[in-house]
């Protein structure tokens, strides 16, 4: 296995295969919601690979000039368990504690609510629907 983090086209693609497995056939998110206007050229990804075969992603973007959101974090069904989401998670607030972020947010489904709290992240908010799955938005202080 090996990470790579970058917006090559094939790179992307390979994100967005995975994240086509998971949200949208796995999960039955549409299309539209999934595919988003945050999808640009210039978005990085971490992509987790074994071989060719995309096994984990997550999106790389800012919500502000302190804050990383972390977004479009999926897990091939067959690796899930085995600590891949938590190397991609730790990564990416490593990346984003180098760009000068303080704090991490994002949207957590609730039934992953128990991995991003092993992870010291806290809820930040009441339960919404996000492209039709129950959510919550939670926090965490990754640089002092």
């Amino acid at each position: 296995m090996h990470t790579h983090f970058g917006n090559e086209r094939w790179h992307q693609a390979a994100a967005f295969a995975l994240r086509y497995d998971v949200f949208v056939l796995e999960q039955e998110i549409s299309l539209q919601e999934e595919f988003d206007a945050l999808d640009t050229n210039e978005r990085n990804y971490f992509v987790v690979y074994e071989g060719y075969l995309a096994i984990g992603t997550i999106r790389y973007q800012k919500k502000d000039a302190v804050t990383i959101q972390p977004d479009r974090f999926c897990v091939r069904k067959e690796y899930r368990g085995k600590g891949i989401g938590k190397q991609l998670l730790l990564l990416l607030e490593e990346k984003a504690i180098g760009d000068g972020c303080l704090f991490s947010v994002l949207s957590a489904e609730k039934t992953a609510l128990s991995f991003y709290k092993s992870l010291n992240y806290t809820v930040n908010s009441a339960e919404y629907i996000e492209d039709g799955i129950l959510c919550v938005e939670m926090i965490k202080k990754i640089s002092s």
